[in-house]
């Protein structure tokens, strides 16, 4: 159901019990029940636009502190004004909808599609086509009427997708990704097609990713500076005989960094098939491959990484979703040719 799109104003009045809490804290618990999804950060953003009110006997005043400590019988009034309209507009994009409801929505991601605008594209991204889609469904994230972006895909890496429709669903959503799953509540998995195969059927890659420091388009394990990074994986399958050329892997993430999968890959001496920024000596390889394995692979033009499982729990029903997606078309014919080595 759409959310009313009019202005809200909500009066809290501070009893004895929630004297000396901090202002931002005292609202947010105040009008849980009335106001969406009010986050303190919200609410100080609705602080510095002038719309919460401490209620004087001459008037009201406005206030702007939100660590000042509430007193018994003082009364706040918070103006919340409706979502405005997205900076990034609406275009219609084909979306394919794997699940929708009035918190979230799940889709898969096709390879070439950027999440989100950004300089070099301004426009015809995941969210210009999620803001078509879901229209009035959207109540705002952060007064702004937008799909809420919770995790991202590389532009060329393909997969599954969960997107916040409401405030609510991206404050819980987002709380999961950011302790990427450690309490059983997300999973992510994804399908790779790596060079070689790893000395080990399965394992762990550890190593802090940051920026490169020789070239700053691409992100390294360094040795200071990075943020923690790990990653799991299993062998599926193996390409070649009797030293195989071609490896998939089944990657699941303890961390969720910046191209963490396609630098911890290479880091072990596998990179991904189509990594044109960190799969070295790609072209040696392909040519060890069969002539419609190496049309395959040249058709293919991307990285070969697909995120094929993602399960979270449900914002506000609190259930456990779970979605898994087969292989899209360009990666399934690699591995039919593949198959044939």
């Amino acid at each position: 159901m759409a959310e009313s799109h009019t202005a809200e104003s909500h009066l809290a009045l501070v009893p004895a019990e929630a004297a000396g809490i901090r202002l931002d804290r005292y609202l947010t618990d105040a009008l849980a029940g009335k106001v969406e999804a009010l986050s303190r950060a919200r609410l100080k953003a609705l602080m510095d636009e002038g719309q919460v009110f401490r209620q004087l006997a001459a008037g009201e005043e406005p206030v702007a502190d939100a660590s000042y400590k509430v007193k018994e019988g003082e009364a706040y009034r918070v103006h919340v004004p409706p979502p405005v309209a997205a900076r990034p507009q609406g275009q219609h994009i084909p979306l394919d909808v794997r699940y929708e409801d009035d918190e979230l929505i799940v889709v898969m991601k096709p390879a070439g599609l950027v999440v989100h605008p950004a300089p070099g594209n301004p426009d015809m991204t995941l969210v210009n086509a999620l803001i078509a889609h879901c229209g009035d469904t959207l109540s705002g994230i952060g007064g702004e009427r937008r799909p809420g972006i919770v995790h991202r895909l590389d532009k060329e890496t393909s997969g599954l997708m969960v997107v916040a429709k409401t405030d609510r669903a991206h404050r819980h959503l987002a709380e999961q990704f950011a302790i990427h799953g450690r309490d059983g509540r997300l999973s992510r998995a994804y399908l790779a097609l790596v060079w070689g195969t790893p000395n080990l059927r399965s394992g762990m890659i550890e190593g802090a990713i940051g920026r490169s420091p020789n070239n700053r388009l691409k992100m390294a394990i360094v040795k200071s500076g990075g943020r923690e990074a790990i990653t799991h994986y299993r062998v599926l399958q193996t390409f070649g005989k009797p030293e195989p050329l071609v490896t998939l892997v089944e990657c699941v993430l303890e961390t969720g960094r910046t191209h963490q999968i396609r630098v911890h890959l290479t880091a072990t001496g596998h990179p991904l098939l189509g990594d044109a920024l960190y799969g070295n000596s790609q072209k040696t390889r392909r040519n060890r491959l069969p002539p419609a394995a190496q049309a395959a692979l040249d058709g293919l033009n991307r990285q070969a990484l697909h995120a094929y499982r993602l399960g979270f729990e449900h914002p506000v029903t609190g259930e456990a979703m779970e979605f898994e997606d087969e292989l899209p078309a360009d990666l399934a014919l690699l591995i039919r040719n593949l198959e044939l080595l």
